[in-house]
């Protein structure tokens, strides 16, 4: 009788070693390293196109690809990153997805035609100083299930810059976050010239946009180095990751849940006993916290959140707020809040934590019962999971993760990675096509069908179907 998905993961002691539960056993000094990694779903299929392995009995479909022609008569802007998949009319599915582009013209949207920019008017949130807009936004695609072919694309958010990942909100859109701090105010060393406007912001795009929305920072999220959010449906409360290597865990408390314009309080997450807690794991900088060691925290209130000296992080960490290697994606599922940090663990491979709220989350009650933190898995071993960057939770639970490798490591290319509840990974896909990184994974709203990116070389938008409950 042949073995379930779910006895294949329980017998494969290769992948246990490396991951929580087993902490004896580090990517140095376990068996992981002389393994491969081959389970979960099966071993991958060579692609005869050439664009994305998969386990037999998978497949995909090519849905989008940069430098097309949209349904807006603009291109298919490059740098595909961040996204998330939304119900649409009559069994549609919506797909609102980021480019993580700066100020390069010939990859952008108006690469064919840069007399739409000024067609677009205040659309553009920075236009640029001589004409050239940043070229960083959304798009929107609707796509039929039924077809599996893609119905409508068209630019949503314009003008903004490095737009890297972001969130959906329970109320149907898309949180567009900008991974970057220039500004036409006080300019970094490394700007480029013409930056107009101030950046460092998120942007709410609704998934029912039917063309280039109001471009309006919501400032009360504040302006860092952004990189994911997540809202807790029950709260309303919105989590933060901040892309540095000694960046912060923030929350957003908003006045009016659901009406992010409204303001709120933004905070830093910091550990109960333990001032700026280091997190990170790094050899060099001493300490350890273990994995499946839960740990409570409190949220540190944050003064001039506009950052115009980039010194939010260095504010919260003053007071007391952990530091964090590199936070990237980031999910809220079924009452927790999951988050990776690319570049944490003792050999910078990554981990994933998980953080549960307090049931009083966001209220004075939350001091007598403080939520909790957890760092979940660290590997240690890229033969595991390298350079863990966007991530959601898949419909049985377990965890879907974007690796950023730089194409390096012990496998030769980029992967999706699967972690079951136990903390046990899987190989689920590998870029077939060149070492760029996957990013934007997300699951449609009946669980059917894995939607992920391949940022460039093309940039391809793919929809992933398969023996998902094998």
């Amino acid at each position: 009788m042949p073995l379930s998905r779910r006895q294949l993961l329980a017998r494969s002691g290769s992948v246990a070693l490396a991951f929580a539960g087993l902490r004896a056993f580090s990517g140095r000094d376990g068996l992981f390293a002389d393994e491969p990694v081959a389970v979960g779903y099966g071993p991958l299929v060579n692609d005869p196109n050439g664009i994305l392995d998969l386990p037999a009995g998978f497949s995909y479909r090519l849905i989008s690809t940069s430098g097309d022609t949209m349904d807006d008569g603009l291109v298919v802007p490059g740098a595909f990153d961040g996204m998330a998949a939304f119900a649409g009319a009559d069994g549609r599915v919506i797909l609102v997805r980021n480019h993580e582009l700066d100020v390069m013209p010939e990859r952008g949207a108006f690469a064919k035609d840069p007399a739409a920019v000024a067609k677009l008017g205040d659309k553009v949130y920075d236009p640029g100083t001589a004409g050239v807009p940043t070229q960083g936004g959304t798009t929107n695609l609707i796509w039929n299930p039924l077809t599996g072919k893609r119905e409508k694309e068209f630019l949503s958010l314009a003008g903004t810059a490095r737009n890297c990942a972001g969130g959906p909100t329970p109320w149907g859109s898309w949180i567009s976050c900008e991974e970057t701090m220039w500004s036409s105010q006080r300019p970094l060393p490394q700007q480029p010239p013409g930056i107009a406007r101030v950046h460092g912001w998120c942007f709410e795009v609704p998934s029912t946009a039917t063309g280039p929305v109001a471009p309006v920072p919501l400032t009360g999220l504040g302006r860092f180095n952004h990189e994911a959010i997540a809202i807790d449906p029950r709260t309303g409360v919105v989590y933060l990751t901040e892309d540095r290597p000694n960046g912060l865990i923030y929350r957003f408390i908003p006045k009016t849940p659901g009406r992010l314009l409204d303001g709120g309080r933004l905070q830093a997450l910091a550990a109960i006993d333990r001032q700026t807690l280091d997190t990170r794991n790094w050899a060099k900088t001493g300490g350890k916290v273990p994995t499946g060691e839960a740990m409570a925290v409190r949220w540190i209130d944050l003064e001039q959140t506009d950052s115009p000296d980039d010194n939010l992080r260095v504010q919260g960490a003053n007071q007391g707020a952990a530091r964090f290697a590199r936070g990237e994606g980031m999910w809220f599922d079924r009452g927790t809040l999951w988050f990776t940090c690319t570049s944490g663990g003792e050999l910078q491979h990554g981990q994933v934590w998980r953080y549960r709220p307090s049931p009083a989350e966001g209220t004075a009650g939350e001091a007598a019962q403080p939520g909790s933190l957890e760092l979940f898995i660290e590997p240690n071993d890229p033969s595991a999971v390298e350079s863990c960057d966007n991530l959601t939770v898949a419909p049985w639970g377990d965890l879907i993760l974007c690796e950023d490798a730089g194409g390096g490591g012990v496998v030769p290319g980029q992967r999706l990675v699967g972690v079951t509840p136990q903390g046990r990974c899987y190989q689920l896909g590998l870029n077939a096509q060149n070492k760029s990184e996957f990013a934007g994974v997300c699951f449609s709203p009946d669980g059917v069908t894995l939607f992920a990116n391949i940022q460039d070389g093309p940039a391809r938008t793919l929809a992933i179907s398969g023996p998902w409950t094998k």
